[in-house]
């Protein structure tokens, strides 16, 4: 795992988001006891389908706060060098999305 160098102190974190992640913790712990007390297919399956989209609302405000704050602030400092470094993680990272969902 690495650090942003580019965030300051007072850049956005990510705190503002653990109640969705708690959320989708007791999503996933149902999902668990659902299976475990062999409940009906169907009923999984659409337990399954909210916490991947709750996954998905998460991933997008997780990669907002990166665009805002992190990507911006390279921009600001125009080094080209930095600029191109972080185009290329944004282009990894969209080139993993596209990945997991084939």
């Amino acid at each position: 795992m690495e650090n942003c160098d580019h965030c300051a102190d007072d850049a956005p974190k990510h705190a503002d988001v653990m109640p969705l992640i708690n959320r989708i913790g007791g999503q996933v712990v149902g999902i668990g006891k659902m299976v475990e007390e062999g409940r009906y297919c169907p009923d999984i399956l659409n337990q399954v389908k909210a916490a991947r989209s709750a996954l998905r609302t998460l991933e997008g405000r997780i990669l907002r706060t990166h665009l805002q704050s992190c990507v911006r602030e390279t921009f600001r400092q125009s080094d080209p060098v930095e600029q191109d470094m972080k185009i290329e993680e944004i282009v990894k990272l969209f080139s993993k999305y596209d990945e997991a969902d084939n």
